[in-house]
């Protein structure tokens, strides 16, 4: 292995930035956008969820992701203004996954009651809110979905006694250009990488799945296995290893910087 280290990633929002990151780490980088997030088309869960909050039957509030508390406010500014959605939130206990929800709701001035620690997944989520002794026995909690509804926590929820009302903004699918993805399976077939970064457990599900659609899973997977695969938390190692891939390590902290200097320096020693 060259002394610097081949690096395969699929962010897409912040792909500029995962390149530059891994330049600056001593990598070669190979960014491969892998998803997008697509509006739903029809807005029904969140005005199911505004008109249960207007009528006093929200108990909780759960913000998952920063980019989905924003899309709920857009989603419903026809409805309702944005003050007068934040002073209704302000009546619910508000809980958050991570310090990104908490950032967009405290420039609407929103604080949360609930804010889980790292690496920020639900199961943090359930245990904070377990330790701040926060009711949901018969009360009804909304839950911020991100792309897919996270059944394991609606079921933690409704283990508490909780009714659950799912708001879902969004949906991932494959990016419109998805070129760049079929090329990296290619070259992870011919053996042109030393590491592959994931960033989100929805990463995997589309590499797979493209990988599937090119006829070339078989192929993918062979080389995949001998690979080292760092992956930026419990959510993403967890799905790594149900496709029987083995995560090699987790970063220090859940952000990219840590993971690409991290992930980068264990293949150096390894």
């Amino acid at each position: 292995m060259s002394s610097k280290v081949r690096v395969c990633a699929f962010e897409s929002r912040r792909a500029p930035e995962m390149g530059r990151l891994i330049e600056r780490f001593h990598g070669i980088p190979t960014v491969a956008p892998s998803m997008q997030e697509v509006p739903l088309e029809s807005n029904s869960e969140p005005l199911h969820y505004i008109e249960k909050l207007l009528s006093g039957e929200v108990d909780v509030s759960v913000f998952m992701t920063g980019v989905g508390t924003q899309a709920l406010y857009d989603a419903v500014e026809s409805r309702i203004s944005a003050d007068e959605l934040t002073e209704e939130i302000r009546k619910t206990v508000i809980a958050v996954r991570g310090p990104k929800p908490a950032a967009v709701l405290a420039k609407l001035g929103l604080q949360p009651n609930v804010r889980a620690p790292e690496p920020n997944t639900w199961h943090e989520l359930a245990e904070e809110m377990s330790r701040e002794k926060v009711v949901l026995s018969e009360k009804t909690v909304a839950v911020q979905e991100y792309g897919v509804a996270n059944t394991e926590f609606h079921e933690w929820l409704s283990s508490q006694g909780a009714e659950v009302l799912s708001v879902s903004i969004y949906r991932w699918t494959l990016p419109d250009d998805i070129k760049p993805l079929q090329d990296s399976v290619r070259q992870l077939i011919n053996n042109e990488f030393d590491l592959i970064l994931w960033t989100s457990a929805q990463q995997i599900n589309h590499v797979i799945q493209t990988a599937k659609e090119m006829n070339l899973f078989d192929e993918w997977f062979a080389v995949a296995k001998t690979i080292p695969h760092a992956s930026i938390g419990p959510t993403a190692s967890e799905r790594l290893r149900q496709f029987d891939l083995s995560p090699c390590m987790e970063p220090s902290h859940p952000k990219m910087a840590h993971l690409v200097r991290e992930a980068i320096e264990w293949v150096q020693k390894n």
